[in-house]
């Protein structure tokens, strides 16, 4: 019985074999942020390797949207689409569309090949962007209005004076790190 259980220890590791493994390269899409005022999205793409990280074509790549939250639908109205990789390896999840909530979410991507297995996250947000790109609501910032509100007010000031002094030489004021300096007046009809 001794020298069957060696046998058995010496073959089965001699007939077993462990089966290559697949990669999942994210090409696009990672960290996009979609915007759901205007219903645009970054597609989502990735890469199918091998071992050797070489592309795989012909694996069939599942892009899976999250069942409820943030997340969106594909061009069919599906959560999930499949897709087959082409001669560079890559698939692409056209259609994709984000829903109207905002925040995070991920979008699970698995690939199959001749029994070899792989999946990934692609982590995204949707947002409500202004057609700029930047977030809605966030208009121009409290300490721009602030500086420019000080500036108008410094340069009024100084005209003011410049034409209400009685001095022949222009008034020029001083803020920390900004100079204004207001011209010689003069009133007349257009040219």
């Amino acid at each position: 019985m001794r020298y069957l259980s060696l046998l058995l220890a010496l073959w089965i590791p001699a007939t077993a074999q462990v089966a290559p493994m697949l990669n999942l390269v994210v090409l696009e899409g990672e960290g996009a942020t979609n915007n759901i005022r205007q219903r645009t999205a970054r597609e989502p793409i990735v890469q199918v390797q091998d071992e050797n990280h070489k592309p795989v074509a012909g694996a069939i790549v599942v892009f899976t949207l999250p069942s409820n939250g943030a997340g969106g639908v594909f061009a069919n109205g599906a959560r999930t689409l499949s897709m087959v990789s082409d001669n560079q390896g890559q698939a692409v999840a056209r259609g994709f569309r984000p829903n109207g909530l905002k925040g995070q979410f991920k979008i699970r991507v698995n690939a199959s090949h001749q029994g070899r297995t792989a999946s990934t996250d692609i982590n995204q947000t949707n947002a409500a962007l202004a057609a700029s790109g930047a977030a809605a609501g966030a208009g121009v910032s409290a300490k721009l209005i602030a500086v420019l509100a000080v500036v108008g007010a410094a340069a009024a000031g100084g005209a003011y004076y410049a034409t209400h002094s009685g001095s022949a030489t222009p008034a020029a004021i001083t803020l920390p790190g900004t100079t204004i300096a207001a011209g010689s007046g003069s009133v007349g009809p257009p040219r």
